[in-house]
Parts: structure tokens; C-alpha cells; sequence
């Protein structure tokens, strides 16, 4: 008996994970699956914490050097288009000076992902206004710092 529950189980899975790259595609089905930059970043001086309209939550934490992301990473309790979303959004980030980081939007994680079916496009959206709250918590406390150049 448990040998053939194990082959359903396998059987299943195949299918769940057929169905997911055929649904969101390579791109964003390897990024569910291996996620790069996920986990909480320490000694960062840029953090957000959002939670999205279907109920998902994204962290972004940022690590600013010399004006520049020189460490970016995400958490998230979310679905597979919200772990590749976030994702995406923290390996932009890397290497972006403040104004560049204005430059990733929703959109401009949609086109990282290469797209996402209608019902997920709120999860790039979400990841993008994460990270945008990740820099304005580093400009505001850049700004009350009276030795900016130390802050970062």
C-alpha cells in the first residue's frame, strides 16, 4: 500500500509542477523554486513590510554602501508568484543608486519575470512597492542621521 501511495504522491507532484511552468512559465517557475536573495538580511539600514491585497506579505531589506545596494534580500509567506517576484525585485536592487531604485516598478518586475498570468500581476506590484518603502525607510533615517556620510 505505501508503496503505491508514494507513486500517487510523486504522480501528483509531477503534475502540480508541470502545471505551474506551464502556467508561469521557465522563468518564474525556476525563480519559485530556487529563489535568490530570500531571508532576512542583517545590519541592513532599508527595511518594508507590506502586505498585499490577497493577503500576502513581502519584506525587503536593503543594505545601502557609498549610495549604492550593495545587499538586498527578501522574505515573504506568500504564493510561488510572490517568492519570485520578491525575488527579482532584490537582484534589481543590487548595485542601484537611490534614483535608480525609483526605476523598478511593478511593471519593471513583470518584465524581470516575463510576465505573470492576470490573477498573480499584484504580487510584482507588491514586491516593487515593498521595495520603494525599503528606500524611503533609508532616506528618512539618512536624513536624521547628522553624519549622512556615516550612515552608509
Amino acid at each position: 500500500m505505501s508503496d503505491r501511495l508514494d507513486d500517487f504522491v510523486q504522480e501528483l507532484q509531477e503534475k502540480i509542477f508541470q502545471e505551474a511552468r506551464e502556467t508561469y512559465g521557465d522563468t518564474v517557475y525556476e525563480r519559485w523554486l530556487n529563489p535568490l536573495y530570500m531571508g532576512e538580511l542583517k545590519n541592513y539600514n532599508g527595511y518594508s513590510r507590506l502586505r498585499g491585497q490577497c493577503g500576502d506579505t513581502i519584506e525587503i531589506f536593503l543594505k545601502f554602501e557609498k549610495g549604492r545596494v550593495i545587499e538586498a534580500s527578501f522574505k515573504t509567506d506568500g504564493c510561488g508568484a510572490s517568492t519570485a517576484c520578491g525575488s527579482f525585485a532584490t537582484e534589481m536592487a543590487i548595485g542601484k543608486t537611490p534614483d535608480e531604485l525609483l526605476e523598478i516598478t511593478g511593471e519593471a518586475v513583470l518584465n524581470r519575470a516575463g510576465g505573470l498570468p492576470q490573477e498573480d500581476k499584484h504580487c510584482a506590484v507588491l514586491a516593487a512597492g515593498s521595495l520603494q518603502d525599503a528606500l524611503e525607510d533609508y532616506m528618512r533615517k539618512k536624513e536624521s542621521c547628522h553624519h549622512a556620510d556615516a550612515f552608509d
